[in-house]
């Protein structure tokens, strides 16, 4: 159970560690948000991780073999929600509103908000499921895993995501605080959208 245990850790980091669209996009909101915000924004991201990893494991190579078909429709749906999130990003640096209604906010800025999108988006990357499987067939070499090694394997790939994603958070929030004029938030905005955008662009080259 330790050993699958360390699995799911190695796995967790070895998927959320490499930096891509998902952690510009929690750094980008905590910069111009809050921490909270984006914590929110990197749970979201660990819990799809984490049912992956979770389907990965009680489906193998089936559910490998089910999703890999939709791998291309998914991934133009991911990089027109990454160019989406590229242009509404951009909009806001150059157009900031000039005062927030107490108890409202648009788009990713609340908690609740930046979670669910963030979930959603990254449920949209069908080789995180293709790559948790093919760490758990190779480990297990064909076998079934038992219940209680894939709860282990699960919760070590959700709290290595976890961990890992709500540093980036913490990295963008220290960012936001050092940068707290207009100039600086608009800056910033600007590189993350301008980044987003080019990894969406590179989703579908590499498709």
């Amino acid at each position: 159970m330790t050993g699958a245990f360390l699995a799911g850790l190695a796995a967790g980091y070895g998927v959320a560690v490499p930096v891509g669209a998902i952690a510009v996009l929690i750094m980008g909101l905590s910069a111009r948000t809050s921490f909270r915000v984006g914590a929110a924004a990197a749970l979201g991201v660990a819990t799809a991780d984490g049912v992956y990893a979770a389907v990965a494991t009680l489906g193998g190579a089936a559910v490998a073999g089910l999703v890999a078909p939709a791998a291309g429709p998914l991934r133009l749906v991911a990089a027109a929600v990454l160019l989406a999130l590229a242009v509404r990003g951009a909009w806001q640096a150059w157009h900031p509103a000039p005062v927030r209604v107490a108890g409202r906010r648009r788009g990713l800025e609340s908690p609740g908000r930046a979670f669910a999108g963030l979930l959603a988006l990254t449920m949209l990357n069908p080789a995180t499921v293709v790559y948790f499987a093919a760490l758990v067939l190779a480990r297990n070499d064909g076998h079934r895993v038992g219940p209680a090694a894939a709860v282990a394997f699960v919760a070590g790939a959700f709290l290595a995501s976890a961990s890992w994603q709500l540093l980036v958070a913490g990295g963008g929030s220290m960012v936001g605080r050092a940068l707290t004029g207009p100039r600086g938030r608009r800056i910033t905005g600007l590189v993350s959208s301008a980044i987003i955008a080019a990894l969406a662009v590179a989703v579908l080259l590499t498709g």
